[in-house]
Order: C-alpha cells, then sequence, then structure tokens
C-alpha cells in the first residue's frame, strides 16, 4: 500500500486500536497469504484467531510463510467444505465474532454461512461492500454489491443499502450520504435503474431504509464530483459528496470497484453484511494489507454490534 501514513487506511487501522481484538474464526487459512494476512492482523491487535483447516496443510503454509503457530488455536477439519461448516459453528457456539475468509471459494463459506439449518442466516440478505481509500477524493468510498448480488431487485436493494449505511454508521459516518447509481440522473421509465433508484430515495423518507441521505438516480459523474453536479444543476447534500455508491447491479459495482483499484491505484478492503456476524471476504490477489484493512472494519462492526440491536 503506497504511502501508507497519509492514506485513509492508516486511520481506519488505527481506529480498531481502540477496541479489543475481535475472536475471528478463519476458514481454511491453507496457503501463505491468507495465513500470514490472520497471523500479522493478530500480531496488530486486530483479532484473535482461531484457524480452522487440514492441519498439516496449515502447518505447511506456516513453514513456508515462516509463521509460528504456537500462540494460535488450530482446529482440524478434513477439507474446505468441513473447514467451511466448522468456522460456521465457532460463531454460532459464540467463539467467534466475526468469520475471515482463507483460501477456499467464496461460494464454500458463503454455502455454510446461508445454510438453512446451521448457518448465520438474518432477517437480512447479504451483500458484499468495497471499503475504497480513492487517492484525491478525501474519505473512504463504500461501493456496493460488488461481488455478491448478481441482479438485485428493488426489494434486495432495500438490503443491500441499509447493509452500507450500518457499515458507514461503524467506521463512524453518522448520517453517510448515499448515491444510488444509474446511467443517468433522471427518472426514464425504460431504464429500470433509474426508477428502482427513485422508489429507494422514497422508501428512505418514509422510513423503510434508515440512517442515511439518499439521492438517486445519479450518474457516477454527478455522484462523486462537486463540479459535475454543479454543471448539471444538480443540488442537496449528496450529489457530488457521496460517501456510499450503490450500484445498479454486480458486474457495474464489480468493474467500477476493481478500476478503481488497478487504474488509480486505489486501495480496498471487504467485507460482507447482512450475517449474523461481519464476513472478512478477500481475494487471492489482495495484498497483506488490503487483508488487515478488511480485518478492522470487521472488528470495528463487531464491536459496535456489542452495543446496539443485533440483527434478528
Amino acid at each position: 500500500m503506497a504511502d501508507l501514513e497519509r492514506r485513509a487506511y492508516a486511520r481506519l487501522i488505527a481506529a480498531v486500536a481502540a477496541v479489543p481484538p475481535s475472536p475471528t474464526a478463519v476458514a481454511h487459512p491453507c496457503d501463505e497469504s491468507s495465513l500470514a494476512g490472520a497471523v500479522q492482523a493478530a500480531e496488530m491487535g486486530i483479532i484473535l484467531p482461531i484457524l480452522v483447516g487440514p492441519r498439516a496443510r496449515i502447518e505447511a503454509a506456516a513453514g513456508a510463510a515462516g509463521v509460528d503457530l504456537a500462540p494460535y488455536e488450530i482446529v482440524d477439519a478434513a477439507h474446505s467444505h468441513d473447514a467451511a461448516a466448522k468456522a460456521v459453528a465457532l460463531v454460532r457456539e459464540g467463539r467467534a465474532e466475526t468469520l475471515m475468509k482463507g483460501s477456499l471459494s467464496t461460494d464454500e463459506l458463503l454455502g455454510a454461512v446461508v445454510s438453512r439449518s446451521d448457518g448465520l442466516r438474518t432477517e437480512r440478505r447479504l451483500s458484499h461492500c468495497f471499503i475504497m481509500d480513492v487517492p484525491g477524493y478525501g474519505r473512504p468510498l463504500i461501493i456496493t454489491d460488488a461481488a455478491i448480488n448478481i441482479l438485485p431487485t428493488l426489494e434486495e436493494k432495500v438490503d443491500i443499502t441499509q447493509n452500507a449505511i450500518d457499515l458507514a454508521h461503524s467506521l463512524g459516518i453518522p448520517e453517510p450520504k448515499v448515491a444510488i447509481l444509474s446511467a443517468t440522473e433522471k427518472v426514464n421509465p425504460k431504464l429500470g435503474t433509474t426508477v428502482e433508484a427513485a422508489a429507494l430515495c422514497k422508501m428512505a423518507d418514509r422510513g423503510q431504509i434508515t440512517g442515511g441521505l439518499l439521492e438517486g438516480p445519479l450518474a457516477l459523474d454527478n455522484a462523486i464530483s462537486p463540479e459535475a453536479a454543479r454543471l448539471k444543476g444538480i443540488g442537496g447534500p449528496v450529489a457530488g459528496h457521496a460517501d456510499i455508491l450503490v450500484a445498479p447491479d454486480l458486474e457495474a459495482g464489480n468493474m467500477l470497484a476493481k478500476s478503481l483499484g488497478f487504474l488509480i491505484d486505489a486501495d480496498s478492503a471487504g467485507i460482507v453484511l447482512g450475517a449474523r456476524v461481519p464476513i472478512t471476504l478477500t481475494s487471492r490477489a489482495d495484498s497483506v494489507q488490503s487483508r488487515l484493512a478488511s480485518a478492522a472494519v470487521s472488528a470495528l462492526v463487531a464491536h459496535r454490534r456489542k452495543t446496539a440491536t443485533p440483527l434478528r
């Protein structure tokens, strides 16, 4: 992570130092990157990891990474599916407050999370948030959903939006500005995402979405650029100053987040919300620093939930 001391993630990781480490079930940390990320997060006081997976593979990854496993509990598992199930069980037993993805696939982990018999479902739909540290933007930018909900319905977008607002609260943003994105800022019946954006804003007016200021539809330029919003005559507190970007679908959200990361060197953390605990969801391509930031976000969310009303 370039110039870490100048960037928002330095403040994010510093903020988590004020809260106790979160007991975290790490599912299948069987490669160097995922194991090193979990261990470094533990060494920085962000998490208390419980390593869940085939013991021999975890020990082999530790040897390759030069990691000492002596301080950490290992829960042996037969394979990645078993590791996901046992990690979820640790949460259900109250031994873990967050869940962290290791080197297994996202589908394997979330399959255990959404199990109707012994998963971590709530009344909310699961959704993913990228927390982006964008050069020149001045504050964290949350992008959702870019990893789970492919073509979300209006009903699903209510949960996606509310999850992102709740995340912003955990990051210390008391009333986040939420831009509901489409290709244009005008409602066009031929473009369904503009109609849904307008509906979400009206639902917020009626108290069906709470805790944030919603505006939409907004195109990307007038959501994040005050000058673009001014030139198009769009007033209000959200246009040009968004804290949260709600993408119209997964493809748009994913391409937006990755283009920021690979074209202008924005850093990102990833988290899944809507389950009984926050889930740190990282990619195998993520740096150790990105994994640390993701763990820090999960820890802050878990800490906030201790003093707030939990999801049902």
